[in-house]
């Protein structure tokens, strides 16, 4: 069975929110993000997770607009 990798998780998470209590957590921050109509972070870049916008609409503006980031 897997176990989170917590430290490990947080050395990549650009999530700039730091009291964040799933920080790392990948499992729990997608549900309680999708739970929201939301997108964890992690699926924008920095300059858009800096706007705390993660709605569906940002997410698919962001696609179209950027070929890669």
């Amino acid at each position: 069975m897997r176990e989170c990798t917590v430290e490990q998780n947080n050395k990549k998470c650009n999530c700039t929110y730091e009291s964040c209590s799933r920080k790392g957590i990948y499992c729990e921050c997608i549900r309680y993000h999708w739970q929201s109509g939301e997108l964890p972070v992690c699926f924008f870049p920095n300059d858009v997770e800096k706007t705390y916008d993660r709605s569906m609409e940002r997410f698919i503006e962001t696609c179209q607009k950027r070929e890669r980031w």
